[in-house]
């Protein structure tokens, strides 16, 4: 065996051994150490400030969980996912989903939620974030990460299932060997997001020893079919480019560029397309940065902790890249479930900007609305 094969299956060996290297996803209490029964959704503690930020960049609640369908509500104590906003003119709606109660749609103008008929395989299960995207013919369609099925799934915004992508055979070119050598020795998918560019899926595999950015090729959109591609990029470690956790994945509006939250190093790396690190964005030393969204010159990043883990989760704004407000949805909204943010995006309507957020463990969601004067 040659030396540098010995050293891609050494690699690949490393990445499929339990516990080593590893980073799961945060687990729930297991029955022997049960977790309190968290409040009912929507809970807001008495005593909150009731707005949240600084500077222009102040929320208040506008809706929480209680306002969601009944199986919904009945399940949202699991969320574990995130959001795509439709952006295109006109549009407005937000989708999401919850294990158990399927897809779900926020309307534009935020005041009905509509359960999405669901694929059995995918409502039942956790869809770890959405990803929207357009067709070449403007098409629009949604994929989900399905974290414990290692499958990415993609519907039309109708619900139908139009395509599923399982794990990489051993015919797949990864175009890289310890990725190739990963999967070949038996190491699992575990897609944490996904985001659309020119025809390509970008996969995160941050739940798993891998934690490299996959990606897959849109072979044909009628019927939908997509194959696994030759370009991995990222990969664990603490090096420019590296990934500690690479947790969500956003491609921002109008550019060529991918970001990848990287839970664990407290960051979000940019790369080109072909996976070239650009440069990084910190986040506050000691947060855990979920993902990223974008709006004109905004951006919001939904965090798991942040770095006092005494106080519930923060949601970072920034402005051109530069952090101007944090919010406190349970400090200083009194919204009881959120000690931890998993994700978190934008939208503007009627002259303001609104955040759209989900807890996770105890899971829970809102709608935070800007102060203006």
């Amino acid at each position: 065996m040659s030396p540098a094969r010995f050293a891609s299956l050494l690699a690949a060996a490393l990445l499929a051994a339990p516990g080593v290297l590893a980073h799961p996803r945060p687990k729930l209490a297991t029955p022997q150490q049960a977790a309190p029964t968290p409040p009912p959704p929507g809970t807001v503690e008495p005593g909150a400030k009731g707005v949240t930020g600084q500077g222009a960049l102040r929320f208040r609640v506008l809706m929480t969980g209680a306002q969601l369908p009944e199986a919904a509500r009945k399940v949202v104590v699991s969320a574990h996912g995130g959001f795509a906003v439709d952006r295109r003119e006109g549009k407005g709606e937000t989708y999401f989903a919850l294990p158990g109660a399927g897809v779900l749609r926020l309307s534009a103008d935020f005041k009905q939620v509509t359960e999405i008929a669901t694929a059995p395989e995918m409502k039942d299960t956790n869809l770890h974030n959405t990803a929207i995207w357009y067709g070449r013919d403007g098409t629009p369609m949604l994929s989900f990460p399905a974290n414990d099925l290692g499958r990415i799934f993609t519907t039309a915004l109708s619900g139908e299932l139009l395509n599923t992508l399982g794990a990489p055979g051993a015919d797949d070119d990864l175009g890289m060997p310890a990725v190739r050598d990963y999967f070949a020795g038996g190491g699992a998918l575990v897609p944490t997001d996904v985001a659309y560019l020119d025809g390509w899926l970008y996969i995160t595999t941050g739940y798993s020893s891998l934690d490299f950015v996959l990606t897959a090729r849109v072979a044909s959109e009628r019927p939908l079919k997509t194959v696994w591609n030759d370009l991995a990029f990222a990969g664990r470690g603490t090096g420019p480019g590296q990934l500690g956790t690479g947790h969500g994945i956003t491609v921002p509006p109008g550019t060529r560029r991918i970001d990848v939250a990287d839970r664990a190093n407290a960051e979000i790396d940019r790369y080109t397309r072909y996976g070239q690190h650009l440069e990084t964005l910190r986040t506050p030393a000691g947060s855990l940065p979920c993902d990223i969204d974008y709006l004109g010159r905004y951006a919001v990043v939904g965090a798991l902790d942040g770095p006092d883990r005494s106080k519930g989760a923060p949601i970072y704004l920034y402005e051109n890249d530069r952090l101007v407000s944090t919010l406190f949805p349970k400090d200083d909204l009194g919204l009881a479930n959120f000690k931890h943010v998993h994700n978190a995006v934008l939208r503007q309507w009627n002259g303001k900007l609104y955040v759209i957020a989900q807890a996770w463990n105890p899971g829970d969601f809102a709608v935070l609305e800007q102060v203006v004067p």
